[in-house]
């Protein structure tokens, strides 16, 4: 019996870890959940938000416990996955907010004409009805991507695939809408660059 009151080193607790002891799942958890919020809470300055960040981390952690390759100290790998969980973060968000100046641009010009907003409902039900007769798996996955701004990796975590499987639905997706409507891509770009 292991007793973890006692100080074990890093690559113990990685090795116990991977042997699924709960007790080196929590020993890192209570060596380093403090620093660890502190660190993203600095970088994000949102408590709900660094908190969210840590505990998917160490969901994750413990998930993967047996596929984990840490080359370094358990520290170390955790700190880098903060910042690469919070770089993911800044990412989505200026997506996002892309996505929201190019709508509003195309929305303000739109709305002058009624020509051009009929053209862009049509465009918009012909994307919708042509996402609607995707596969279910490569429809789930394009919407993942697509609407809720999910990554590849959050993707196949969540659907229980693979990211390269992802990656295959994603593709798969997009050439057949760009097959079906190359004419309204075309308008689109045309609008968006106006």
């Amino acid at each position: 019996m292991i007793d973890f009151t006692e100080e074990l080193s890093e690559e113990e607790l990685i090795r116990l870890l991977k042997q699924d002891r709960l007790g080196a799942f929590r020993e890192i958890y209570s060596r380093h959940w403090k620093k660890l919020f502190d660190e993203a809470y600095r970088r994000l300055k949102n408590r709900e938000l660094a908190e969210e960040v840590v505990q998917e981390l160490f969901t994750t952690l413990w998930t993967k416990r047996h596929v984990l390759q840490i080359n370094t100290t358990i520290g170390a790998y955790l700190y880098s996955a903060i910042a690469n969980q919070v770089i993911d973060i800044y990412r989505k968000e200026l997506v996002r907010s892309r996505y929201k100046e190019a709508f509003k641009v195309v929305h303000t010009e739109v709305d002058n004409s009624t020509e051009d907003s009929i053209m862009l409902k049509d465009l918009v039900y012909t994307i919708d009805e042509e996402i609607s007769h995707l596969p279910d798996k490569c429809r789930s996955v394009f919407e993942l991507s697509r609407k809720e701004h999910k990554s590849n990796k959050e993707i196949a975590s969540y659907l229980g695939i693979s990211e390269k499987t992802v990656e295959q639905h994603l593709t798969k997706a997009i050439k057949q809408i760009r097959l079906t409507l190359t004419h309204y891509l075309v308008l689109m770009l045309f609008l968006l660059l106006k």
